[in-house]
C-alpha cells in the first residue's frame, strides 16, 4: 500500500515498517541545501522561483526551498521555524555591506572573504565570573512576538493538508553551541575543563533563555507537530569534544532537563542533531529521551559502523542521515551516490527505523546532479521489502 509522506514518517517513528524509507531534505539548517547547489538543482529541473534564504539570512547561506523543488526531491517532511526578531532583521538589512551580522544574542558572523561568513563575534569572551553572566545586558528578549507570529498559521496549514510530517525547528544554538557563540569555542572549552562551575552556570543560563522561547513556540504549535529539532555538536572526526564523564557530569543533566521541558508540553518526537563521532554517548541520548538521532556522520570514527549502530541501538532510537557529505556527495559520481544510498538504507533501514538524509546541510560543493541521484535512489531502492 502506498502511504502519504506523513503516514510514512509516522510509521517509522512508531518503529514500524513503511512502504519506503522516508526522505528528510530542505527542512532546516541541519537538513538543508546551500544556495549555489539549490540554484543548480532548479536549473536542472527548469524550475523558476525566487532565491530565498531560511530565516531571511543570506549570511547563513541556506536556501529556503520552494515547494515545486521539495516535491521533486520527494521530501516527506516540511518545516516550521521561528524567526529572527523583526528589529534584528531590520538592523542587519540596514548595516554597511561586509560588516558583521549580529543576531539577537549579540553574537555574530564576520565576512572572511566575499560571500563567506564565519562565527567571529563573541560578546562574552572576556567574562570570567558567574555574576557577570547574569549581568550581561544582551540576553535576548524571547517574548518578542515577531519571533513566532507566523508559526500557528504555518503549522495549521500543514496539519490540515495532512500530507507531510512536520518538523519544527526553533533557531536555538542549544546550549553548548550557543556557549561557543557567546564566548568562542576555544575559550568555552577551556572553561569547561578549568572552571566547570562557571561553564555550568553559562550553560544553565543559556538553557533558561532557550526555554523562554521554546515554551511559547510549543504552545503556538499545539498538536500540529510531529518532531521537534534540537541539538548540540559534540563530536569530531575521531572522538568527542569532551570526555564521556565530562558530558555526563556537566552537559547531560542540562540536555535531560531541556528534553523533559519539551516532552511535558508536546507529544512530538525529539529530533537531536549532533555531528561527529558521538558513538560513546548514544546510550545517554536514549536515556534522556532522544527519539531521532541525526546526522549519523559516517565519515567519523565508529559512526561508520552502520551495521553495529543498527544492531546495538536500532530498537531504541531512529536514525536520520548517513549519506556522506565528506566525499560521496561532493566528489562521487552519480552512480557512486546511488550505490551509497542503497548501502546505507539496507544497513540502517532494515526493519524500519531510518529516515534518509544527508550528513548535515548539503554544501555548495555538491553537484546538483548528485542531490537528484540521492533522492531518486531512495525511490528506486528504498521500498520495503528491500531487494538486492
Amino acid at each position: 500500500m502506498i502511504m502519504t509522506s506523513r503516514e510514512r514518517v509516522l510509521t517509522v517513528l512508531n518503529h514500524e515498517v513503511p512502504d519506503r524509507v522516508p526522505i528528510v531534505i530542505g527542512v532546516s539548517n541541519a537538513t538543508g541545501i546551500k544556495m549555489k547547489t539549490y540554484r543548480g538543482i532548479k536549473a536542472l529541473l527548469g524550475i523558476q522561483s525566487p532565491d530565498e534564504y531560511i530565516y531571511d539570512w543570506p549570511e547563513l547561506g541556506t536556501a529556503k526551498i520552494d515547494e515545486a523543488t521539495m516535491i521533486r526531491l520527494h521530501s516527506d517532511v516540511r518545516g516550521v521555524r521561528d524567526a529572527h526578531p523583526a528589529k534584528t532583521l531590520r538592523r542587519n538589512q540596514a548595516r554597511k555591506p561586509g560588516s558583521p551580522f549580529i543576531d539577537s544574542w549579540g553574537s555574530g558572523q564576520k565576512e572572511i572573504e566575499p560571500g563567506e561568513w564565519f562565527p567571529g563575534v563573541h560578546p562574552l569572551t572576556e567574562v570570567e565570573t558567574i555574576p557577570e553572566i547574569e549581568e550581561y545586558p544582551g540576553w535576548p528578549d524571547m517574548s518578542d512576538p515577531t519571533r513566532i507570529a507566523h508559526v500557528k498559521e504555518e503549522a495549521k496549514t500543514l496539519a490540515d493538508q495532512n500530507e507531510y510530517a512536520i518538523l519544527a525547528t526553533p533557531w536555538l544554538l542549544f546550549p553548548l553551541e550557543r556557549a561557543f557563540a557567546m564566548q568562542g569555542m576555544d575559550t568555552f572549552l577551556r572553561n569547561l575543563a578549568a572552571r566547570p562551575d562557571f561553564a555550568t552556570a553559562m550553560l544553565k543560563k543559556i538553557s533558561e533563555v532557550c526555554k523562554a522561547l521554546m515554551g511559547p513556540f510549543l504552545d503556538t504549535l499545539g498538536e500540529n507537530v510531529d518532531m521537534i529539532k534540537i541539538g548540540d555538536d559534540l563530536g569530531t572526526q575521531q572522538s568527542l569534544l569532551m570526555s564521556p564523564n565530562m558530558y555526563r557530569e556537566i552537559l547531560k543533566p542540562i540536555h535531560a532537563d531541556y528534553i523533559q521541558f519539551i516532552k511535558t508540553r508536546t507529544k512530538a518526537n525529539i529530533f537531536f542533531h549532533t555531528d561527529g563521532d558521538i558513538f560513546p554517548l548514544i546510550d545517554d541520548f536514549i536515556e534522556i529521551g532522544v527519539d531521532i538521532l541525526n546526522p549519523i556522520q559516517t565519515s567519523a570514527g565508529k559512526m561508520a559502523d552502520l551495521s553495529g549502530l543498527k544492531k546495538r541501538f536500532g530498537k531504541n532510537i531512529i536514525f536520520c542521515g548517513g549519506i556522506d557529505t565528506h566525499r560521496i556527495l561532493p566528489s562521487g559520481t552519480t552512480e557512486e551516490v546511488r550505490e551509497e544510498v542503497k548501502r546505507v538504507m539496507q544497513l540502517l533501514g532494515e526493519g524500519g527505523g531510518y529516515l534518509v538524509a544527508s550528513v548535515h546541510t548539503i554544501m555548495n560543493d555538491v553537484p546538483p546532479e548528485n542531490v537528484l541521484a540521492m533522492v531518486d535512489a531512495v525511490e528506486e531502492f528504498g521500498s520495503y521489502p528491500f531487494s538486492d
